[in-house]
């Protein structure tokens, strides 16, 4: 008997340990291992998709700074714009367009960020406040409202082979096509396509169009 109640007493013992011991292997961890690995494996692909992103933009795009506030309310001075410098490898560009480009191809001075009004063959001419191209008003003009300095576009102007005539979205406040110090932009001073803004400097993050 007294065997039997020792035994029984190990026994006993023995259960509870085992017991607790169960307990805590059957507690489950705040963070699972395969959180973690989700965690890790979401850094590593953005930390990839940035540096890709970076690449890409080295070799095929450009970064510029808006100067001026010749393109409000869309993109204002002071804000980063993403350039596509393959935008116009296959194609021309387009009435609508908004494009970066040098005056007179010269990269020393600053880069200009204006829309594209009108394109090779075209004609222009700002009269009494309105932007005619071949003569009937431009799609789109009526967003310029009334453009109170025609400068060289007072006159008609014919555009020959690969150039344009690109204007500020805000005209007011824009040195464009209408400046004799920019005039008509040949295609081959066009760097690309502008396509995104950068937030800062009161701008958003925003796809140009």
């Amino acid at each position: 008997m007294c065997g039997f109640l020792f035994y029984g007493k190990n026994e006993m013992r023995k259960t509870r340990h085992t017991s607790g011991l169960g307990f805590y292997e059957d507690k489950t961890p705040l963070i699972s291992m395969r959180l973690v690995h989700e965690i890790i494996e979401w850094v590593l692909y953005t930390v990839l998709a940035v540096f890709f992103a970076i690449v890409l933009v080295r070799a095929f795009g450009q970064r510029v700074v808006m100067k001026g506030k010749g393109m409000e309310s869309g993109i204002v001075s002071g804000q980063n714009v993403f350039v596509n410098k393959l935008a116009y490898r296959m194609k021309s560009p387009e009435a609508g367009d908004v494009v970066v480009f040098y005056p007179g191809g010269n990269k020393q001075t600053q880069a200009y960020i204006r829309r594209v009004a009108a394109g090779p063959g075209d004609t222009v001419r700002i009269l009494d406040g309105k932007l005619l191209v071949n003569g009937i008003p431009a799609a789109g003009s009526s967003a310029y409202g009334t453009i109170e300095d025609a400068g060289i576009a007072a006159s008609l102007i014919t555009l020959g082979d690969n150039e344009y005539f690109v204007l500020g979205d805000h005209p007011g406040e824009s040195e464009d096509s209408r400046s004799a110090g920019i005039g008509v932009v040949r295609e081959t001073d066009i760097t690309g396509s502008a396509w995104l803004a950068l937030p800062g400097h009161g701008g958003s993050l925003h796809f140009i169009h």
